[in-house]
C-alpha cells in the first residue's frame, strides 16, 4: 500500500495529476464537438501553428500565450479564407497552413537565442509546471469548460446541421469563430502540459471514444469526459512507476481505451458489426448470401 500511494507524497506528481485531469476535462468536451464537425485535422493545425507565435512572443517580451494564441487564431482565419477563396478543399488547406506556419516557427526558432527548450514545447512538461501554469492552467480552462457547456445546444446544432442553425436565426459566422477560438485556447491551456505533439490526441481521442459508444450527444460528452479525465490522473500515476514521458502515458492511456472502445462497442464496435452480418446471413432463407440489388423488387 505504501508502494501504491508514494507518487501522492510528492507535490509535482499531485499537481501534474490536477493539470491531467484539468486539460483532459477541457479538450475531451471540445473534442466531442470536432469530431462532430469533422474539425479533427483543425485541431493538428492549430496546434502545430503556434510555435512560430510562442518564439516571437519570447523575442520580443510577450507572455507565450498570447503569442500561441494569435498564431493558432491566424492559422484558423487563414485557413477560412482560402477555402472560401480558392477550389482548393479544406482539408488540404490545412495541410498547407499548419505545415508551412510549423516549419517557419522551427526555422526563426534556430535564429532566435533562447532558453526554451523545443522539446518541452513539441512535448510540454507537466511535471515541471510552475505555481504560475498550474493556476492559469485551471482558470483559462475552467472558464474555457464553463462557455463551451453555456453555448453546448447552440454549438452542437452549428456542428451538426449549419443550415438549420442559420435558418433558425443563430450566428453561424459568430459560432465558427467561437469554436475556433476556444479551439485556439484549449490548446494554448494544454501546451505547457502536453505540448504540441500530443494535444492532437486529447482533442481527438476522447470524442471518437464517445462517438462509438453512443448516440446520443449528453452522453458522449460524459463519456468522453470520463476517458480523457481518467487518462489524465492515470497516465500520470503510471508514469511515476514506469519512468516514462508523462504526456506520452496520458495518449497512451487514451488510445487503449479507443481500441476497446473500436472491438467491444455494443452498437458500433468490430465486433458487434460482426454480429450483426452473421445474425443477417441466419436470417437469410438459404443461410448464403443476401441478393444482388438488381434482383430486389
Amino acid at each position: 500500500m505504501n508502494t501504491l500511494l508514494e507518487p501522492f507524497q510528492f507535490p509535482f506528481m499531485v499537481d501534474a495529476m490536477i493539470v491531467g485531469v484539468a486539460v483532459g476535462a477541457v479538450c475531451s468536451v471540445l473534442s466531442c464537438y470536432l469530431v462532430l464537425k469533422g474539425w479533427s485535422l483543425m485541431g493538428d493545425a492549430i496546434s502545430h501553428a503556434v510555435l512560430p507565435g510562442i518564439v516571437i512572443a519570447y523575442a520580443v517580451g510577450l507572455p507565450l500565450a498570447v503569442g500561441a494564441f494569435a498564431s493558432g487564431l491566424l492559422c484558423a482565419v487563414a485557413t477560412g479564407y482560402i477555402k472560401a477563396n480558392s477550389r482548393v478543399k479544406e482539408d488540404t488547406v490545412m495541410g498547407v497552413v499548419f505545415t508551412g506556419l510549423f516549419a517557419f516557427g522551427l526555422v526563426i526558432f534556430t535564429k532566435v537565442k533562447s532558453d526554451l527548450h523545443l522539446d518541452h514545447i513539441l512535448f510540454g512538461n507537466i511535471l515541471g509546471l510552475a505555481a504560475g501554469d498550474l493556476r492559469d492552467t485551471l482558470v483559462v480552462g475552467g472558464l474555457t469548460l464553463a462557455i463551451v457547456l453555456a453555448l453546448r445546444r447552440d454549438l452542437l446544432l452549428y456542428c451538426f446541421d449549419a443550415g438549420h442553425a442559420r435558418t433558425i436565426g443563430l450566428r453561424t459566422d459568430v459560432l465558427h469563430y467561437l469554436l475556433l477560438s476556444l479551439l485556439a485556447v484549449t490548446i494554448v491551456v494544454s501546451l505547457k502540459a502536453v505540448g504540441i505533439i500530443l494535444v492532437v490526441a486529447m482533442l481527438v481521442t476522447p470524442g471518437c471514444i464517445g462517438y462509438l459508444l453512443t448516440d446520443r450527444f449528453n452522453r458522449m460528452l460524459l463519456v468522453a469526459a470520463a476517458s480523457a479525465v481518467g487518462s489524465g490522473f492515470f497516465g500520470v500515476y503510471l508514469s511515476f512507476f514506469i519512468n516514462a514521458s508523462t504526456g506520452a502515458c496520458i495518449v497512451l492511456l487514451q488510445a487503449a481505451l479507443f481500441l476497446v472502445a473500436l472491438v467491444f462497442a455494443p452498437k458500433h464496435g468490430l465486433l458487434a458489426a460482426r454480429r450483426q452480418r452473421r445474425l443477417a446471413t441466419v436470417a437469410l432463407p438459404d443461410g448464403g448470401a443476401p441478393p444482388a440489388p438488381a434482383d430486389l423488387p
